[in-house]
């Protein structure tokens, strides 16, 4: 039985970087960890294991001094995260400026809304006494088995029309998220969408959204498995995003040549390199 991305993302982690650019580049990074343990020296780490002293590895850091910044240090690691600028010759960064104090990153929370247009009157159930939360995991169920399907989500941008909305506090949240009366369902399928509409139907009575797919979410979960041997030890993170139907890869230098390899093995827009090491200038 396959697992779909019903209600969130899946994210694999890995640690390195062995990405290969013709020529040293200069890079920075906003907020990212610098750690040296007594194996290795300074390192670029975007994934750290929360111990004590916490552990990573990544590219190595040239001209890295300790007693010019601030850090953290137990068990002979010392840590800490800055903001770094480096030449990158396609295994490790040469500083060419001072670290400076992380900055302070928000990250963006990613959007699930519907494609569809609302119909007349607004979302709503078709028959209330199948807009449960059993109705609800009885397709979910029924959806892991159907190779076609592209994603499955849950639009609960209704939230943001109730009064006292606060931008979701855990109470706020608690309170009114989950409805199943109020979500909307979104089903994404591959091939032709005839039949699908009241197929979902036969076990779900809430507001309902069946669109197209250009790839089925099981075809870009195969190839999410597959890039560990494309990027080694280059791959920091990955996960499938069920909306743009790609599988966005996690680098710590997104370079023109490793894309179009993927482009040529995967397909086009298939897989998306999102490097840690923004270009400067």
């Amino acid at each position: 039985m396959r697992s779909l991305a019903f209600l969130g993302l899946v994210v694999l982690t890995a640690c390195g970087s062995t990405t290969a650019v013709s020529e040293p580049v200069t890079y920075a990074a906003g907020s990212i960890t610098v750690l040296e343990s007594p194996e290795h020296g300074p390192q670029l780490c975007q994934v750290v294991a929360e111990s004590l002293p916490p552990q990573c590895g990544g590219p190595d850091v040239v001209g890295w001094d300790w007693a010019k910044v601030e850090h953290e240090s137990a068990g002979g690691t010392k840590w800490g995260r800055y903001q770094v600028t480096g030449t990158w010759d396609g295994s490790r960064l040469t500083l060419t400026q001072p670290p400076g104090k992380a900055a302070e990153v928000k990250a963006e929370e990613p959007r699930f809304d519907s494609p569809c247009p609302a119909p007349a009157g607004g979302w709503r159930p078709v028959d209330p006494a199948k807009a449960t939360q059993a109705a609800l995991e009885k397709t979910q169920q029924r959806l892991q088995n159907e190779e076609a399907v592209g994603g499955v989500w849950l639009d609960q941008s209704y939230l943001e029309s109730i009064p006292g909305y606060d931008g979701g506090k855990p109470e706020w949240v608690e309170k009114h998220a989950n409805d199943p009366a109020r979500l909307v369902l979104n089903v994404k399928f591959t091939g032709d969408l005839a039949g699908r509409e009241a197929w979902v139907r036969e076990s779900w009575g809430g507001a309902l959204c069946v669109s197209q797919a250009r790839r089925s979410e099981e075809s870009l979960r195969q190839v999410q498995e597959s890039l560990g041997e494309d990027l080694g030890t280059g791959l920091v993170s990955s996960f499938v995003d069920i909306v743009t139907e790609q599988v966005v890869v996690g680098v710590f230098v997104a370079d023109e040549k490793t894309q179009q390899r993927l482009d040529t093995k995967y397909g086009a827009d298939v897989v998306r390199l999102d490097g840690v090491l923004q270009p400067v200038g």
